[in-house]
This record gives structure tokens, C-alpha cells and sequence, in this order.
């Protein structure tokens, strides 16, 4: 288990709450654990579409390369999760690492995800170099 994501002294943190569906809990009582890969997503898209201009939303796409999720505690029916998200603090070419953090309401991590993004560019649907106003704005 590696150890618990925090986000680098002044980095910008986008932060969302989320409160598990009736659909959500498994039969072991608690969020099923693909749950927090799809509240990781949401939380990345949410990010995207608050901070980049409608230009670079009209002419990128971003595709999960891969997803690294660490789980560690259980979020429970009536809890709500607090889920931070924060980008490296560079790209490389088309790749963007991407951290999220979910925390139950007593601030334990329930859940953690690192996922590497890949840049697409929607009209060619090829990656392309992530350029450094996009790292700027996240970072």
C-alpha cells in the first residue's frame, strides 16, 4: 500500500463532496470500491470543465491511461465523502498524472487514486503535447 496522497505546499486543490446512492453499497454494507474510481472521474471532469476555457473543452479530450486506487476504509451508507483532486506539477508529451484523495467525514482516507491521463485531440483523435498554459492552469 503506498502511502497517503497530499497535495504539494501550494498546489491548487479542486474539492467535491459526494454522498453514496442507495446503488452504491454492495452487499458487504459500505460504497462498493468501484464506486470511488467513478466519483475519481467525475471529480477530474469537474475539475477540467471549471478551469479550462471553452476553446481548449471544444478542441481536447482527456483518455485514463491507467488508474492506480488504494483503498482503506470503508465509507458507510450515511457518510459523505470529501474527494480532492491536484495535478503533478508537469506533463510528459501527452501524459498528465492526476491525484485524487476521498476522505470519509472523520477526515480517514477512505480511498485514494493516481491516474495517468492522456491528452486527445478531439478532431484528430491522436494525443498531443500537453501544453503549458494547461499545466499552468491546474498547477
Amino acid at each position: 500500500m503506498s502511502r497517503a496522497f497530499e497535495p504539494p505546499q501550494g498546489r491548487q486543490v479542486f474539492t467535491r463532496t459526494f454522498s453514496p446512492l442507495p446503488s452504491d453499497i454492495d452487499e458487504n454494507g459500505h460504497v462498493n470500491n468501484v464506486v470511488y474510481l467513478g466519483w475519481a472521474q467525475d471529480l477530474a471532469i469537474a475539475h477540467w470543465r471549471s478551469q479550462a476555457p471553452a476553446q481548449d473543452q471544444d478542441a481536447f479530450a482527456w483518455i485514463a491511461l491507467r488508474h492506480e486506487v488504494d483503498y482503506r476504509r470503508p465509507l458507510l451508507p450515511d457518510e459523505t465523502a470529501t474527494a480532492r483532486t491536484w495535478v503533478a506539477d508537469r506533463a510528459d508529451g501527452p501524459r498528465f498524472e492526476r491525484f485524487v484523495r476521498i476522505d470519509g467525514p472523520d477526515g480517514a482516507m477512505c480511498a485514494q487514486v493516481r491516474t495517468v491521463w492522456v491528452l486527445i485531440e478531439k478532431a484528430s483523435g491522436r494525443p498531443r503535447r500537453v501544453p503549458d498554459p494547461v499545466v499552468a492552469m491546474f498547477a
